[in-house]
């Protein structure tokens, strides 16, 4: 069966074509980045129109490098919760149409877990469970323990800022752009990251949550001191090395992440680890967790570059995954803000 995806729940446009769940034809992912530049951040007004402009040009450009006709489509996928509400109705609506216009079942799928069938995709395979998962992106920070298709219980969240979010401020404080993962990553690279010791947030022994925002103020003073009041100040503190920072930050991320998993391991004792989300594309993360899978003993699935920002391949595999676990029976779109999960 082939399904087609479709993705809009926050500020990418995107429309794939997957067989059986597990061979990808097609991913288009239409950017909003110099949409949203100028604001440092996604503004959902935009994003949402942005999505109505472009969805039918990412479809069209979808079967056309798919080589598949639509009458072949059996099932449509989409991103019904968590994200952007205005983004996701563009997405549903369009995804509504599709589905009457081809007389075919359209299956809401949850944007986070699928990020989780992404590592995957690359060896077109489903997943193998249980699986010891972390998403990691702009929105989303959780480590799951994922037992089957449809189980997937809530070890950890952030509580505060994601880590997506919290490279987002810190790259705008720092004057490197918008988004902010990529402009870190790269000023890093010629950076000490010994050269700041900001304190990891670990919160305690026992805890599989996250918490950036506090490592987001320690940057904010330490690059933009304080005035006579005790609120940052509006300019770079004199002799600050931008790269230094970034390095030390990202570090910072790393370490917390690499920590969190390896407790999480160590809890449910699964040994085979996921790994999808737009900060999964970082090249030192991605470095770290390997090294501590090597040292460890656990079976590392990174998702591709390509499948870890959001795309609707994912989502495509994850709706023909429900759909086979359902017996055919289809779970409708119910656009939501947000997403909820069973916690341990």
């Amino acid at each position: 069966m082939i399904t087609l995806g479709v993705e809009t729940s926050c500020d990418e446009t995107a429309v794939a074509l997957v067989r059986d769940g597990r061979e990808v034809l097609a991913s288009v992912v239409a950017s909003q980045i110099e949409r949203h530049q100028p604001f440092g951040g996604v503004v959902p007004e935009i994003a949402a129109r942005e999505h109505v402009t472009a969805i039918v040009p990412a479809l069209e450009e979808a079967l056309a490098a798919s080589g598949v006709d639509a009458s072949e489509v059996g099932l449509v996928a989409v991103t019904d919760r968590p994200g952007l509400q205005a983004a996701l109705l563009a997405g549903v609506a369009a995804a509504h149409a599709v589905g009457l216009a081809l007389d075919v079942p359209v299956m809401g799928v949850n944007h986070v877990e699928a990020h989780l069938v992404a590592p995957f995709l690359a060896e077109a395979r489903d997943p193998e469970w249980p699986l010891v998962s972390l998403v990691v992106s702009g929105g989303h920070t959780h480590l799951f323990h994922s037992e089957s298709d449809t189980s997937h219980l809530l070890l950890g969240a952030t509580l505060d800022d994601a880590a997506g979010e919290a490279f987002d401020k810190v790259a705008k404080v720092l004057g490197l752009g918008y988004p902010g993962g990529p402009a870190i990553e790269r000023a890093a690279a010629t950076g000490d990251d010994a050269a700041i010791p900001f304190k990891r947030p670990y919160l305690n022994p026992q805890s599989l949550d996250f918490s950036f925002s506090g490592l987001k103020t320690a940057v904010l003073y330490r690059c933009l001191g304080q005035d006579a009041n005790g609120r940052p100040g509006t300019e770079l503190l004199p002799g600050l090395e931008v790269e230094d920072v970034a390095a030390s930050f990202q570090r910072t991320v790393v370490d917390v992440l690499d920590r969190k998993l390896q407790r999480a391991v160590d809890r449910t004792g699964v040994s085979r680890v996921a790994v999808g989300g737009g900060v999964a594309c970082n090249g030192p993360l991605r470095e770290r967790l390997a090294g501590t899978a090597a040292a460890r003993g656990w079976e590392l699935k990174l998702a591709p570059r390509e499948f870890c920002t959001d795309n609707a391949a994912m989502i495509a595999a994850r709706g023909a995954q429900l759909w086979r676990v359902q017996g055919g029976e289809v779970s409708p779109p119910a656009v939501q803000a947000r997403a909820s999960w069973k916690r341990v």
